[in-house]
């Protein structure tokens, strides 16, 4: 368990590489109602593992067993911060960090904010990330907003997807993605979306890739977030984390 600068506790988990010894390691954050167990974010550390970095893991507040209400990518960057001075705790000289989705908003955010302090990364990429807040452009991101948005869906989220939703609206709304992204450089950053993510259309990571000076990668075939990463595109996202 780690403890966030806010004082929520965060469980988090820690994966050595198994290709060979190296002072990198990947912060992976997960994608809403996911956590440091769930199977495709197992999938993926080990994936990474194999590449040649260490990897992290970690449940976002109100996920998993972290404690805490999400904010849905608001103060989650203080639990990615924690996961990142973690690593460093650990030995690792160099951090990189990883998000899907809401974690990939949070990434971009926290490359921003935390940039030039011991909480900072590396090396950034961000995977099936929206660009800007309240977006309900498509079905799942409509769901989405139910979810978050109404007491009936805040009930689904705690017993259906075992996620804990604040019920508070965000005040101040906090830096969006697109926002944080011009912020980011020179720490090397890497944008990558599928062409069939049925929850953000391809404007977004187009948007975020002309923020900033940002590496885009479209994938064919590809549809939202560590679910529909297979194996290549983890270990290119291996092999880019680990040498950028």
């Amino acid at each position: 368990m780690l403890r966030t600068e806010d004082g929520v506790r965060i469980e988090a988990v820690y994966e050595p590489s198994r290709a060979s010894v190296t002072d990198t390691a990947v912060v992976l954050a997960h994608g809403f109602t996911g956590s440091a167990d769930r199977p495709a974010v197992r999938r993926a550390a080990g994936a990474l593992a194999q590449r040649g970095a260490a990897v992290v893991t970690f449940s976002f507040r109100g996920h998993g067993r972290s404690g805490g209400r999400s904010t849905v990518g608001d103060r989650e960057v203080l639990d990615l911060s924690a996961a990142v001075r973690w690593a460093r705790e650990l030995g690792h000289a160099r951090v990189a960090t990883l998000g899907f989705s809401m974690g990939g908003s949070v990434v971009l955010r926290h490359a921003a904010l935390e940039r030039g302090t011991e909480g900072r990364a590396d090396a950034v990429a961000a995977v099936s990330a929206p660009a800007r807040w309240y977006y309900r452009g498509t079905a799942p991101m409509r769901r989405v907003h139910w979810v978050v948005t109404r007491p009936a869906g805040r009930l689904v989220g705690r017993y259906g997807l075992g996620t804990r939703i604040d019920s508070r609206a965000w005040d101040p709304v906090p830096l969006s993605p697109v926002e944080a992204v011009p912020l980011i450089a020179p720490t090397p950053l890497l944008i990558v979306h599928g062409d069939r993510d049925a929850y953000f259309p391809l404007d977004h990571p187009r948007m975020l890739a002309a923020a900033g000076d940002a590496e885009l990668w479209l994938e064919r075939g590809m549809g939202h977030a560590e679910n529909a990463a297979d194996e290549k595109l983890l270990a290119r996202l291996g092999d880019w984390l680990t040498r950028a």
